[in-house]
Formats: C-alpha cells, structure tokens, sequence
C-alpha cells in the first residue's frame, strides 16, 4: 500500500506563524517553538510507514503515554483499555475521546479503527512546553497543551481528536496528496468527520449542530469560537494576535499561495461550506446520508491521491446515486457544488 501519511496538526501554520510575529515576546518565543516543532513534524512524517494492524474487534485497543512536556514519542504509558481513569484530565479526555471516535466509525460505518483492521489508538498527552498544536505522526495521536493565553485544552475537544484520526482514516483508504486542492481535501475530510463525531456523540441534527472545529480550542480572550466554521468559513475569529480566519467559501475566493503546502488549511473551506450545504438541504442526522455519501467517495478505492475539487464533486456526486439512486440525495450533492462554484460536469 502507498503511503500518503502527512503533516496533520490542527491549528493551521498561519495562527503558529501570526503568534511567532506577534509583539508580546512570551508569545512570540511559544509560537516560534510551535512553529519549529510542526516543520520537524512535516519532514519526519514523509518518512513515516504504516502501522501494522491489530486484530479486527468491535472495541478500541486504546493506550495513553505522557510525554512530560517533552517531545520524545511516545512517552511513559500511564493509561491503557480498561483501565480506570487517572487524576490527570488531559488522560482521561484523551482514552474517552479515542475511544467516542472509534465508536462514531464502528456503528455508523461498521469500520474497525481508523485501517479497519483493528490498529490500536495511540495517543501521547502533554508533548512539548506550551506547544500549541495536536497532530496525527502517521501512527498515534500527539497532544500539546497550549499555552493557556491564545490555545489551549486540545484533549478536550471531540472533533479535534476525530479530526486527526480521521487523517488515519484517509490515510489507510488510499489517501490524498497533502498538496494544492488533494491536501485541502484531505483537510476537509477531517472536519466533516471530525464534526460528525461530535454531532453523533450530541446525537445532534444538521440544524442543531455549530458545525464549528475546534470549539473550546480558543482561550478566553481570542476574539472568535473556533479554528474553522463548515458553515460559515471565514467567521470563525477575528484576533489581534490570529488575524482575521481567512477560509473561502467558494472557489471565486480561492486562496492561491505557496504557504501551508498550498494552503491546505485555507481552501478546505470550501468543500467543507459543500458539506454542509449537503447535510442542511437532506436534513435529519448528518451522518446518515451526506455523511455515508462522503465516507463512500473517501473508501471507494478509485479516488485518485492527486483528485481536485472537480474529481471528488464528480466522485461523490456518483456516490450519493450508487447508494441512493437519482432522487433527492444525488440532487443535493450536485447543488451544493455548484453554490461554492466547483464544476461538477464533465
């Protein structure tokens, strides 16, 4: 199987990069850490190879390691399956967060953990001194604290941790480029399902869900409610110290830059504003139909790792009608690409 595992942090390098330029020099120094942290991430994770497999069971095989704010992985085991919780919450956020996503895939989708092969989940808490960041290395979760001022409580936020499993997900599926419009994509990938786990979790409708990523991430104080808004990208902060959240919601305010390996992080909001487009026309549980239509595109086997915009509208366009049929579904889906402005013909 190729490898398309990738830098998956969730806090996109322009925030790293706005605090390593800000004026207060505790941040600056704290973002300028973070920031040279994650590019020793990217160049690892090239390298990275895939995990092997454990056995396939309806359970999770979770273990968690304490990293003592150090940034050697994966640190010393403190917590693994069944055993009771421990003082540190950041423990116990993370094992039930591990565990909430496996569920999210095991009973909406019947895949066993993120290779559906049953690979044990992974995780370290507390990498790092005030590293402002969460990431998937390719083979287990990371967690950073925060520094409490800007970022903060990365353990405690469910669509944050589905987010980053979800990179797993893509990654054993085939994967997407990490790239251009195949990297935002793998980006937005994450975010649906980050946020289905969470709607699932809630047991939330489309209507009642804040679609936010990252909700709880942001300290008291940030100007904002989350890293990214799905349902209304651009929205989610307006910072002194972030800037203003630069996601576009349709490709005539697409972001054409060299920076975050074609700002993977900006764009994605984009196919993110599709999904919700999806999920708000069809209504109900999200997970039920726009969401088997996305997971059905990602597992499908005939998704290539370069797919722009355009394939993967196509691709899930012909998902919605090989589950469903020419209906409401297949409607909504096409809709929904053409209000972002990405042509789904041809």
């Amino acid at each position: 199987m190729k490898n398309h595992s990738c830098v998956c942090t969730i806090v996109p390098p322009h925030i790293i990069d706005a605090l390593a330029q800000c004026g207060d020099p505790e941040l600056r120094e704290i973002g300028r850490r973070s920031g040279e942290l994650d590019r020793q991430h990217r160049q690892q994770r090239l390298q990275a190879a895939l995990a092997a497999p454990g056995a396939a069971a309806d359970h999770p095989d979770r273990t968690i390691f304490d990293a003592s704010h150090r940034t050697n992985l994966p640190g010393n085991r403190i917590r693994r399956e069944q055993d009771p919780p421990t003082a540190d919450p950041a423990d116990n956020e993370a094992y039930d967060g591990l565990g909430a996503t496996f569920t999210f895939y095991y009973e909406v989708f019947q895949r066993r953990s993120v290779d559906n092969a049953g690979l044990p989940l992974d995780a370290s808490v507390h990498y790092g001194r005030n590293y402002l960041n969460a990431f998937w290395n390719g083979q287990q979760m990371v967690f950073g604290d925060g520094d409490g001022r800007t970022l903060q409580n990365f353990t405690g936020c469910l669509d944050v941790i589905a987010h980053e499993l979800t990179h797993g997900v893509t990654q054993y599926s085939g994967g997407l480029d990490y790239q251009g419009q195949s990297g935002a994509l793998n980006e937005s990938i994450s975010d649906v399902f980050g946020s289905l786990t969470k709607q699932y979790a809630l047991r939330q409708t489309a209507e009642e869900a804040d679609w936010l990523i990252g909700a709880g991430v942001l300290a008291r104080g940030i100007n904002g409610v989350a890293l990214r808004s799905m349902k209304a990208p651009g929205t989610a902060y307006n910072d002194p110290l972030f800037g203003k959240d630069p996601q576009p919601a349709v490709m005539d305010d697409y972001v054409d830059t060299k920076l975050d390996s074609g700002g993977v992080h900006i764009n994605s909001g984009i196919p993110n504003h599709a999904f919700y487009i999806v999920a708000d026309a069809l209504g109900g549980y999200a997970w039920e139909q726009a969401g088997h239509i996305w997971y059905q595109t990602l597992v499908s086997g005939t998704l290539p790792s370069d797919a722009d915009f355009a394939t993967f509208a196509r691709a899930t366009i012909e998902a919605a009608h090989s589950l469903y049929g020419a209906g409401a579904e297949e409607d909504a889906v096409r809709k929904a690409w053409g209000q972002v402005g990405v042509n789904s013909n041809g």
